[in-house]
């Protein structure tokens, strides 16, 4: 305890202004080094869309609410880790010792490390998602086999909405596989299957009609990227011969197109006379045997029978008990 003499002593006090001094100059510091920072973050942030934008990445609405939500995660990060440690330096300053809250925060960190890897493993995932433009909202994908429109990309879960409405919630860290269908462009491929009797080249050239026809009216001329690409013949199947063929579209738009042409080709193939196969038996039926053979082979087979059978003893033959 200090003396009433310490208290007067006007050196008694220097090191507590010292003290008070360093941490003014602590916080000052922590405040500068989080505005400094917070003008770093947000300078990326603009830099990365401003990129993005000029590889076609999104739209400016979407790719800056993406980088808002990294840049505000990076953010938060590095601020509580700027003002945690000014926050033990102060302990220091006012002569505690930080020694066993270093140990007890390190014996926490590990604990919360193990029990929530998952979250850990689903926050990174979800960043690199973001980071590499993997899918975007408003993007149709098929995620771990489940199909479905991208509603939500958040850090931890991605959420999918089916085509019946259901809803889809994965986590990013469980995301096995991963497949965009409406990425800068979409594909609808067409295997149309056509009888063995049609001229295949005929048939090419009805598809062929077909794509330019569609291509010349709204709304499927501003959908079209690229006339019908004619693939080939693909297969000789077992019951006709499969045509193989694609429109390239803008991005979703692939299956009101694809609906359209299919509509098309049924009722040009019923015009022109192109007949689409579908899978049949044929059931071949022996003509009927006449009475007089059937009696025959019957005859015969009783005779092959009471050959191979072993005699039969009558009753005068068989002997009794008194002879």
């Amino acid at each position: 305890m200090p003396t009433r003499t310490d208290l007067l002593n006007p050196e008694y006090y220097l090191p507590i202004l010292f003290n008070l001094v360093r941490i003014g100059f602590i916080l000052v510091f922590a405040y500068i080094a989080t505005l400094v920072l917070g003008r770093v973050v947000r300078g990326i942030r603009k830099y990365t869309v401003k990129m993005m934008l000029r590889g076609g990445g999104g739209s400016a609405n979407e790719l800056e609410k993406r980088a808002a939500t990294i840049g505000g995660l990076i953010r938060k990060t590095v601020f509580t880790l700027i003002w945690t440690i000014a926050w033990l330096m102060i302990l220091k300053e006012m002569n505690f010792d930080v020694r066993p809250l270093l140990a007890g925060a390190g014996i926490a960190g590990v604990a919360v490390g193990f029990g929530a890897q998952s979250i850990i493993k689903d926050v990174l995932s979800g960043l690199f998602l973001m980071l590499e433009n993997q899918i975007r909202v408003n993007d149709i994908a098929i995620i771990n086999g489940t199909g479905g429109l991208v509603e939500e990309i958040n850090l931890r879960t991605t959420v999918l909405r089916g085509e019946d409405g259901s809803v889809y919630i994965f986590p990013n860290g469980n995301i096995q596989s991963l497949s965009n269908l409406t990425r800068e462009y979409s594909y609808y491929l067409f295997n149309i299957s056509v009888s063995y009797s049609n001229d295949t080249d005929h048939v090419v050239d009805v598809l062929k009609q077909l794509g330019e026809e569609l291509m010349r009216g709204e709304p499927y001329k501003s959908a079209i990227l690229a006339p019908l690409e004619i693939i080939g013949v693909d297969q000789l199947a077992n019951f006709g011969v499969v045509i193989k063929a694609r429109f390239k579209t803008l991005p979703a738009q692939q299956w009101t197109v694809g609906r359209e042409m299919n509509r098309r080709i049924k009722k040009r193939f019923e015009e022109t006379d192109i007949q689409i196969p579908f899978p049949a038996q044929i059931v071949r039926v022996l003509p009927q045997v006449p009475q007089e053979l059937r009696n025959e082979l019957k005859g015969i087979v009783r005779e092959v029978l009471d050959e191979r059978s072993p005699a039969v003893p009558t009753k005068d033959q068989v002997p009794t008990s008194k002879e």
